[in-house]
């Protein structure tokens, strides 16, 4: 009887930890977002107000901080505001970075998962080594090469490509580059992950049938693998959505991003609770793709057994 008890407990202590962490670092933050969001601090700074009048004991909520979002205050009409278009701006880059990402990522992922045993711990090092480098420093690494002094437009001048430097920085396609190297081993690795563990006999039984290497990788491969391009994809996209410091070096004043919208608000206008409604709402637009992450993720299980 001892030791079961001893065994139950330990089981709570594990289950608690990451509990307690989801608690004082994701639950208790975000209560404190979505109680400033709806604070009215009037001329004031602080972000902290009573929510609750003692005097009437009504409580005031302000849900203009959230209104006001989605509602243009010059009359140009509903869901017509720069945060909106930040929002939506804040999507289309985040999928299309993870589009890239799958596109460049699974010949890598599947090349390591093919290759010989010995050979793939240095190739996942290979994948792992941008880390052990600040964040910061490879992005300023891409201004330096995109810059029209910088290595790129130095090596197609040398080769005799162009006759003058080609505008690459501070343009869609620099941050969607500086976005894509950043975030490309965050889809290599559940996608190897994935890929590794795949039966490879089953390609061998779709050659013999008569299926072509490219239908048998449509038919086969991909969809084995589709729990990793999932993960990876939600991996890319969640952080993309909301990048701010890749947008502001690399990216131009028409890339202005949600996260970019966000610090103004906070340390421009000093305006915390519209600045909180738009995380929450961001929060709000992440919740989705992960809900959708692991309703296929449960299928999944639930069909191995």
């Amino acid at each position: 009887m001892h030791a079961p008890s001893i065994s139950l407990l330990g089981k709570r202590f594990v289950i608690c930890v990451p509990y307690t962490w989801l608690l004082l670092f994701f639950c208790l933050p975000f209560l404190i977002l979505l109680y400033i969001s709806l604070v009215d601090v009037g001329n004031d700074i602080a972000p902290f107000k009573p929510l609750w009048d003692s005097e009437t004991g009504i409580l005031k909520l302000k849900y203009e901080n959230y209104l006001s979002i989605f509602r243009s205050g010059d009359g140009g009409g509903l869901f017509k505001t720069i945060y909106i278009e930040a929002f939506l701006r804040s999507i289309w880059y985040a999928l299309c970075t993870a589009l890239l990402c799958l596109v460049i990522a699974y010949p890598f992922s599947y090349f390591i998962a093919t290759a010989s045993p010995r050979v793939r711990p240095a190739l996942l090092m290979m994948v792992m080594l941008p880390f052990w480098t600040s964040f910061l420093l490879r992005v300023y690494a891409w201004k330096g090469i995109l810059a029209d002094q910088g290595v790129l437009n130095q090596a197609l001048i040398f080769l005799g490509l162009t006759n003058e430097p080609i505008l690459m920085l501070y343009t869609n396609v620099s941050m969607l580059m500086g976005m894509t190297y950043v975030y490309l081993p965050f889809m290599i690795l559940p996608l190897y992950a994935n890929l590794v563990k795949m039966d490879f006999r089953l390609l061998e039984a779709a050659y013999d049938l008569g299926a072509s290497p490219l239908k048998a990788f449509w038919l086969v491969t991909v969809p084995l693998s589709r729990t990793g391009i999932i993960a990876g994809f939600m991996l890319v996209f969640i952080p993309s959505l909301g990048e701010f410091v890749i947008p502001s070096l690399l990216g131009g004043p028409e890339n202005i991003m949600i996260g970019r919208v966000v610090w103004d608000e906070l340390f421009t206008s000093n305006n915390w609770p519209r600045a909180s409604a738009l995380a929450v709402i961001m929060i709000g637009v992440i919740v989705v793709p992960l809900a959708v992450y692991y309703h296929y993720t449960g299928e999944s299980a639930d069909a191995r057994k």
